[in-house]
């Protein structure tokens, strides 16, 4: 009796590996994603299972994809595909590396990390997220991933320094205290400006006191919460 189940359980696997290559394939690559390990990571980290039930169908579209939990608006998203691969690709992560995440959100892009990194830190500060989280990244094997519930927007010192830094809501300044968080060669992916015009940054500490930042491109995501705003003090 269960032969016709089965077959629609395989035909829906058919649609959603044929909606990853074209997701890899159509967005991911053209968005000069061309790092093989990262694109390989995109077929092997399921993306729907990060998604909420509603929005599965939508799990490989070019769109944020809100994560709207037993029919309740966190106010959080989901990047784009192209925009969580390209940021992995620029970080350039390495097998030993630590990461902070600030925002887990799906857990999605904490998987994507932790397949590079030798662990990663991810920092919720919505109780209902982080419980999603951790209930995705264990269903879909990932062991190196830790979820702290708090406030990230000034990083996490407890833990500090990070080989690596992710900032999953914009920001518009980067806090000193966040770029102190890095260790010397490390390396922090943040989203920079207020909208209309916000910029993906890399940050690279150099040395104690210097810097490196490069401008890689335009784009526009949520703000993150309690996020550091510019003085406005003027002389």
């Amino acid at each position: 009796m269960d032969a016709p189940n089965t077959e629609h359980a395989m035909q829906a696997g058919t649609d959603f590996e044929k909606a990853r290559y074209n997701m890899v394939e159509q967005q991911v690559r053209p968005w000069d994603v061309l790092d093989q390990s990262v694109l390989d990571l995109l077929y092997e980290v399921k993306r729907e299972d990060f998604v909420p039930a509603p929005y599965k169908a939508l799990a490989f579209t070019d769109m944020e994809i809100p994560l709207k939990l037993d029919g309740v608006d966190t106010g959080a998203r989901m990047w784009s595909p192209k925009l969580e691969a390209r940021i992995v690709q620029e970080l350039t992560i390495k097998p030993h590396d630590t990461v902070l995440e600030i925002g887990t959100g799906s857990g999605y892009l904490s998987a994507l990390l932790a397949h590079k990194a030798h662990h990663v830190l991810s920092i919720e500060i919505d109780p209902r997220l982080k419980a999603y989280a951790e209930g995705n990244l264990a269903r879909a094997g990932v062991r190196n991933v830790k979820v702290e519930l708090g406030d990230g927007s000034r990083g996490w010192a407890g833990k500090a320094p990070y080989d690596v830094i992710v900032v999953t809501g914009s920001l518009p300044v980067v806090p000193e205290a966040l770029r102190n968080q890095l260790r010397v060669g490390g390396r922090m992916a943040a989203i920079v400006g207020t909208d209309p015009v916000m910029t993906a940054q890399l940050i690279t500490r150099a040395s104690e006191t210097d810097f490196d930042v490069v401008k890689l491109f335009e784009t526009s995501v949520k703000p993150l919460q309690n996020a550091e705003r510019p003085s406005s003090f003027r002389f």
